[in-house]
């Protein structure tokens, strides 16, 4: 049987590498369905979302200050008004066959977010649609559940021990969780490459006692939550995949410091269009999806299409009084110090582990800088104060705080100001949260 050539075989015979390495499943054929390349079919069986791996562009800052020899990336000009190369996943559960083919070089970055129940059978299914830019890497792509306690190897996504999605292909994800909290997923075949280049997301499992629960204890309730979603850009990295080249991802900086996807003052944005009935909870919703166009492809907001592959608010609304679930999850390479200025956070949970002793005492504790390391999720609660007038802008009727990244190689990314985004508290002018992320800006239909 011929066997697809690799990445790294098409590297050596170029004369770029001396070894290679398969990213291939060495799982018999018999557990894989082959299709055509350019074929991608609807599931054989029943899936609560479908996502689809493939490349793109995306937009982050430029000018005199940020330019850089790999930035923006020139081939960037014919894509639109985008900077940089990406890989990443789409959510195209609601499409149908054609609009989903005609998602290949439409990436999202970062992935779509979405939740479970505890305790109920969930299954994502996965397509391939290869990259488009780069027909040469034949790289196969997982969905790896970081932290997920129960997972078979079958289904972990890590790709020497489970099945990988080939070019063509698709498999459906079958999980069963039984820990509520906060994760994160990626692609685990070349995951250094794949996680830096976009291929990444937020989940969360919801507890028995409901959805307004963080976990089953009643002193984690909430009336609103936001996920915030942390990684990192290295520009030639990115540069180096779109033209042919090798990265030596040892040699990884991190350019830009992303929140939600975005970089401030770009994260105080309102979500991208929100397709309201596929989101609401509801309406049966497992993920924050964004509206469509007649193609399938992402619609944006009004003035800022460089933003449709980015379509994740990092901005956080509430009402005086109200308690708001944070959930924050770190899949970049360096350590964060999330700090909320004048707002105490309550840390109610970590790696999807209520914060309780074995005797059931209660760990959780009260701070303003929440201290993350690489790979690490976290839930915090805070209290929104009392309303004071307004100290947002003029006429705006909500108070401000600050919600950034302390630590300075954060915060100040080559003259922006990378993970940091806004609390705005309203005087109880807000009507509920309809879906996780909500926020008063937004379109949703």
């Amino acid at each position: 049987m011929n066997k697809p050539i690799s990445r790294r075989d098409f590297l050596k015979l170029a004369g770029g590498a001396a070894v290679t390495v398969t990213g291939a499943s060495l799982l018999p054929q018999f557990l894989r369905k082959t299709l055509m390349p350019e074929q991608v079919v609807d599931a054989a069986s029943p899936y609560d979302l479908f996502f689809a791996g493939t490349d793109g562009w995306f937009s982050l800052p430029t000018g005199p200050a940020v330019d850089s020899p790999f930035h923006p990336d020139p081939l960037a000009a014919d894509n639109g008004p985008f900077t940089n190369y990406i890989f990443g996943f789409r959510n195209v559960t609601w499409l149908d066959d054609t609009q989903r083919q005609n998602q290949k070089m439409k990436a999202q970055h970062n992935a779509p977010f979405f939740w479970v129940d505890q305790g109920a059978d969930f299954r994502v299914q996965l397509t391939n649609l290869g990259l488009a830019l780069r027909p040469d890497l034949t790289d196969a792509h997982t969905l790896h559940w970081h932290g997920f306690r129960n997972v078979i190897p079958f289904y972990d996504g890590e790709p020497t021990g489970s099945v990988s999605v080939m070019v063509g292909q698709r498999f459906t994800y079958v999980y069963k969780p039984h820990d509520p909290g906060t994760y994160m997923y990626h692609c685990h075949v070349e995951d250094i490459e794949h996680v830096t280049m976009g291929m990444t997301g937020i989940v969360f499992v919801r507890p028995t006692m409901g959805r307004n629960y963080a976990y089953n204890d009643a002193s984690t309730v909430f009336d609103r939550e936001y996920p915030m979603f942390l990684s990192e850009i290295w520009l030639e990295g990115h540069w180096n995949d779109a033209h042919i080249q090798e990265s030596q991802w040892y040699n990884f900086k991190a350019d830009f410091s992303l929140l939600n996807g975005r970089v401030y003052p770009d994260t105080l944005l309102p979500n991208s269009p929100i397709d309201g009935p596929h989101s609401r909870y509801a309406n049966g919703g497992k993920a924050l999806t964004i509206q469509t166009d007649a193609n399938g492809d992402l619609r944006t907001n009004a003035g800022r299409p460089d933003l449709q592959y980015q379509p994740h608010s990092a901005l956080v609304t509430c009402n005086s009084g109200e308690k708001v679930l944070l959930r924050f999850a770190n899949l970049g390479f360096r350590e964060a110090a999330m700090t909320l200025a004048g707002i105490p956070m309550r840390v109610v949970g970590r790696d999807a582990t209520p914060m309780k002793g074995r005797d059931g005492t209660d760990t959780s504790y009260t701070t303003d800088t929440l201290l993350m390391g690489a790979g690490e999720s976290w839930d915090v609660i805070f209290t929104a104060p009392a309303y004071s007038g307004g100290s947002g802008s003029s006429g705006a009727g909500y108070d401000v705080y600050v919600l950034y990244n302390r630590r300075y190689t954060q915060d100040d990314d080559r003259a922006t100001q990378g993970q940091r985004t806004e609390v705005r508290v309203y005087p109880g002018t807000l009507g509920a949260q309809a879906y996780f992320n909500q926020n008063p800006g937004d379109t949703a239909s």
